[in-house]
């Protein structure tokens, strides 16, 4: 849950004005309410939705037709309709009681991101997510001339001159164009701000000068002829989000992601006042007519207004359903419409929203205390209630507090007697807290070994985020507790936890979370690289560790669920998967440095964005491959290589860079793009749970703003198609031995700068953790892999290959090239096919044999792998006869006729040249031919596979009845079973198969001779089953 929405505990009562036990009433910092019943453990504020309070204002109207989010408004023409420009690609009109005017506009740009109305309310534009303006005619609803090309990345803002000679529009690719909207053209070079993102761009109402701000944090204000006049940046580098301009030109306003909003002198930069009371970012700027009021929109989801006389807040805020973006006046200046993420636009009447104010200013928090039962209870609201309005009793809260025997206290934000208005002053947050204190104070003068005051003075320190005197405070009270002879007493002792006890359970949830991630991070919010002490260091230093030990200290019942969801929210972590250029930032290059002010070239520029863009975000902390391993350290780098898929897996999230991927590409271009033919990607992208893919600015891929491009089908199904892998599995990988032929085909294709690489990138994708010898060559790194695999699995796929063998074992290839080519697949007989030939089998002495050899199989051991030396069960055709010739498709291979005992003859085509004998002509060195033992073959259920049922564990087709009746006489009905498998076995034996051609060596070992074709052999006799009774362990080197 985000910190904008955690609610403040407190208590409920019934109508009788009695505590309801286990239930907890809490207000959110939007004024919203919430209820939790802890008995019955139930609760509305898990997951917040809007909620009105009682009395808060509602929209006169609410308008729907946009399919989904909106991003600019603007009111326009005598009828004060409002115009709205959506993600949808549409721009539409509204009547101001939701009746839509005419047509939707559709832009063939995609996504529309701004619009601005023509002073003479007779033209539009707009800008897209393309980069392109349109001129649309609002009269005939239709688009003037050709769109206006210039910037290449999204138009986030526009802005007509007064005299409507001129166009301003703003880009995400940092610049700012001057248009002339009878030609469509540039009337000046763009500007390039150094905003980054331009956010807005406002014309002064003389039209002598404009106005910029933008993600660096900066307001700029520029001349007619585009020269900068001055800049301020009072927002603290926090984006500035929105701004407007005074009607005389003397002052600006602007909003910022620092909830702010700030008044400036424009002609000096001098700030004037700072307005505060949103809790998020400020999206979104105008005045009231009379410019006695500002309208401010954020993505609080609120909308404010604040009287220019006081700097304070009018009345309660008005709600919307999700973040706001756009706001909009009408001609008349009667109404506001705001609209944002809920797809809906909201038309608020002003006067209505002033009148409901006039009377009452926003309250920040305010004291209402009642005796009930001659137990005073304390609750602390945001409403805006007047003291006047209290009962008789509880008219003096600070007189009520003092004398009071008793209290109940809930968590609360504030104390004071008196309503308290917003103020951005420190003077008066330091009158806040000195009131709070004496409020307490007081109560623990009055009665000091009660345990209560304390209590309550925890509350409400807690409550003003001064956690450290919070604690303090609880740690005073729980002596109190500690030293009392009360029995009841003592008991609630028990729910409370010391300071010591809370830290110590922090630091072990710490650990276990911390534990799978990388022992570097860079803190994307000061640019520094940070190891594991450092971070959490820095977690201890914040104001989240404090504010939750705070709580942890007071509410054990939910300790551990509040602890990991502090941490893991604060220690999440963004991953980077890119390709390495020619000159990336390693470890000394940036080791306590500031990344964000080293010069931004090459690699460097992708690492600054990437923190940047992870920063914004959300994401505190980041990893990237090329600079947060020290690689002169080979623990480090050994441990890295083989824990980096945990790490993509534990990642919040990995950004996948194409840096060869254009603004202006079309689908299919990830397909094209380097980094899909790197050996290190494969993890990279199998391995997290949520991938977002970035083009070259940084934009989404294909504009996708799914939330994670795991979701997106159109992008998963094009990253299927160019890396060969099912969808599934791009979804939901699971590393392991499982389906090890195919995982070793999808990185056939993949290149790595070292070549041993090309193996140490898949040790977590079969999830092995092997020593990493760079230097050892590829065969070599391949062979230890594959060797691994088939030693701790049994499966012996990995041995279905062609091409050239291995050093490491001939068994093995060379290059994992070799599996590029799909897997043998030799066609099976249907089960029609195989009761038909179980049938022709069955005379005693082929069911004696076939049952021998099914028991000689089952008993086999599966293969070895150590030291370069394969131990592999096989059923095995000496070689009789090898007769060579020239094979005529390539002139370097040679066809070989070969024969072999049980076999039908067949060619085999190598690069070696065999020698050639007969059995009249025998050779020295023995030749086999052997068919490798798959116990796949016995029919087994798969006990590994955890969707098989008990049902599942028998024989893959049905044995019939007919069957087993036709079993010679004198076999036991226990047996029958048995032999019909064995009879089973040898049909599948009967069967083509992949087979090894063995040359025995001078030790008695074996080796493989490789062949750049498949070897398909097949027993002469199906019913010939002491052909098939040769089965050996053979030792392959």
């Amino acid at each position: 849950m985000a910190s904008w929405h955690r609610p403040l505990p407190g208590v409920r009562l019934d109508a009788t004005g009695q505590l309801i036990p286990g239930c907890e009433w809490h207000i959110s910092p939007l004024g919203r309410s919430y209820f939790v019943n802890r008995n019955a453990r139930t609760t509305s504020w898990e997951k917040p939705t809007a909620e009105r309070l009682s009395g808060n204002q509602t929209p006169e109207c609410i308008i729907e037709g946009h399919s989904t989010f909106v991003w600019s408004l603007a009111g326009v023409g005598t009828n004060c309709d409002i115009m709205s420009a959506s993600a949808d690609g549409s721009i539409r009109r509204w009547r101001r009681n939701g009746e839509a005017v005419g047509k939707p506009w559709i832009s063939d740009g995609g996504e529309v991101r701004s619009l601005a109305v023509s002073p003479d309310d007779t033209m539009v534009v707009s800008g897209s997510v393309c980069g392109r303006l349109r001129l649309w005619n609002i009269k005939e609803g239709s688009i003037v001339g050709d769109p206006w090309e210039g910037h290449y990345a999204s138009v986030k803002c526009l802005d007509w001159s007064t005299n409507a000679q001129e166009i301003l529009s703003g880009s995400k690719d940092g610049t700012i164009r001057r248009w002339n909207p009878d030609k469509g053209c540039q009337i000046a070079p763009p500007i390039e701000t150094d905003h980054g993102y331009v956010r807005v761009v406002k014309y002064s109402p003389q039209g002598d000068k404009f106005a910029s701000c933008g993600d660096d944090g900066v307001v700029r204000v520029w001349s007619k002829d585009s020269k900068l006049l001055i800049e301020t940046k009072g927002h603290n580098d926090y984006y500035v989000m929105s701004l407007c301009w005074s009607k005389d030109g003397a002052h600006i306003f602007s909003g910022a992601r620092d909830r702010t909003i700030r008044k400036w002198q424009s002609n000096d930069a001098k700030e004037l006042v700072a307005l505060r009371g949103h809790t998020r970012a400020v999206t979104s700027l105008c005045l009231s007519q009379d410019e006695r009021h500002l309208i401010s929109a954020s993505m609080d989801c609120s909308v404010r207004i604040w009287n220019l006389k006081t700097n304070l807040q009018v009345g309660e805020p008005l709600f919307h359903n999700d973040e706001l973006f756009a706001l909009a006046i009408s001609s008349d200046g009667q109404y506001i419409a705001t609209a944002g993420l809920d797809k809906k636009i909201y038309l608020w009447c002003i006067g209505v929203a002033l009148k409901r104010g006039g009377d009452k200013l926003a309250v920040s928090m305010c004291i209402v205390a009642r005796v009930f039962s001659n137990r005073l209870c304390v609750m602390v609201t945001h409403s805006d209630l007047k003291l006047e309005e209290l009962p008789p009793s509880s008219r003096d809260p600070r007189q009520s507090i003092a004398n009071s025997p008793e209290i109940i206290v809930g968590g609360v934000k504030g104390w004071s007697t008196n309503p308290i208005v917003n103020n951005s002053t420190e003077e008066s947050e330091g009158v806040r807290r000195d009131d709070l204190q004496a409020d307490v104070q007081k109560v623990i003068e009055r009665n000091p070994s009660s345990y209560h005051g304390y209590e309550s003075k925890h509350a409400a320190l807690h409550g003003t985020q001064r956690f450290d005197e919070s604690i303090e405070v609880f740690h005073t009270m729980l002596s109190k507790l500690d030293h009392t002879s009360d029995a009841q007493m003592r008991k609630l002792r028990q729910q409370y936890v010391s300071p010591s006890d809370a830290e110590a359970a922090i630091r072990k949830v710490i650990h276990v979370h911390t534990e799978n991630f990388p022992p570097r991070l860079f803190d994307t919010t000061t640019g520094l690289l940070h190891d594991r002490d450092a971070q959490i260091n820095a977690f201890k230093r914040s104001t989240q560790y404090r504010e939750l030990l705070s709580l942890t200290i007071k509410h054990a019942d939910r300790r551990s669920e509040r602890i990991e969801e502090t941490i893991l929210t604060y220690f999440r972590y963004v991953m980077l998967s890119h390709r390495w250029e020619a000159k990336e930032p390693l470890l000394h290059d940036i080791q306590d440095k500031v990344v964000y002010e080293l010069e931004p070239v090459d690699g460097m520029r992708k690492l600054q964005s990437f923190c940047k863009v992870a920063r914004d975000a959300g994401y505190r902390w980041a990893w990237s491959d090329t600079c947060c391993i020290d690689k002169s350290s080979n623990v480090e780098l050994q441990e890295s290589v083989n824990t980096m898929f945990v790490w993509y897996r534990h990642s919040a999230l990995t950004m996948i860079y194409l840096s060869d991927v254009s603004r202006s590409s079309k689908s299919g271009a990830l397909a094209e793009s380097a980094w899909n033919e790197r050996g290190w990607t494969v993890q990279e992208f199998l391995a997290p749970n949520v991938v977002i893919f970035y083009q070259k600015d940084w934009s989404l891929y294909l504009d996708d703003r799914t939330p994670n491009h795991k979701e997106s089908v159109v992008i998963m199904q094009e990253l299927a198609y160019a890396t060969g892998i099912d969808l599934r599995a791009l979804v939901n990988f699971q590393p392991g031995m499982r389906g090890a032929r195919e995982k070793l085909q999808w990185a056939s294709r993949r290149v790595t700068t070292w070549q041993e690489d090309i193996a140490y990138s898949l040790f977590g994708i079969f999830g092995v953790h092997l020593p990493v010898i760079y230097g050892e060559k590829k065969q070599h790194a391949l062979g230890r892999l594959l060797q691994e695999i088939i030693a701790r699995s049994g499966d012996i796929t990995a041995l279905d290959w062609v091409g050239k063998s291995s050093e490491f074992n001939s068994c093995l290839p060379a290059d994992i090239t070799s599996y590029e080519v799909a897997p043998c697949t030799l066609p099976s007989p249907s089960e029609d096919e195989i009761q038909t030939a179980v049938s022709s089998l069955l005379n005693t002495t082929t069911v004696d044999l076939a049952s021998n050899l099914s028991t000689v199989l089952c008993n086999m051991r599966a293969p070895r792998f150590a030291n370069c030396r394969l131990s592999l069960p096989c059923i095995v055709f000496p070689v009789t006869a090898v007769r060579r010739r020239r094979y005529e498709g390539h002139a370097a291979y040679f066809a070989h006729e070969v024969k072999a005992e049980g076999l039908n003859d067949l060619v085999i085509i190598t690069e070696d040249r065999l020698v050639q004998f007969s059995r009249t002509r025998p050779a020295r060195q023995a030749f086999l031919l052997v068919r490798p033992w798959d116990r796949s073959l016995l029919e087994l259920p798969d006990f590994a596979d955890d969707t098989q049922s008990v049902d599942d564990c028998t024989l893959s087709g049905s044995l019939s009845r007919d069957s087993f009746a036709r079993l010679p006489t004198g076999y036991e009905s226990d047996d029958s079973e048995a032999h019909l498998h064995a009879l089973r076995l040898i049909v599948h034996l009967g069967q083509p198969f992949a087979a090894f051609l063995l040359a025995q060596q001078w030790g008695g070992e074996y080796k493989r001779i490789a062949s750049d074709h498949d070897i398909i052999a097949q027993v002469k006799d199906m019913a010939s089953v002491r052909d098939m009774m040769d089965i050996r362990t053979l030792e392959i080197l």
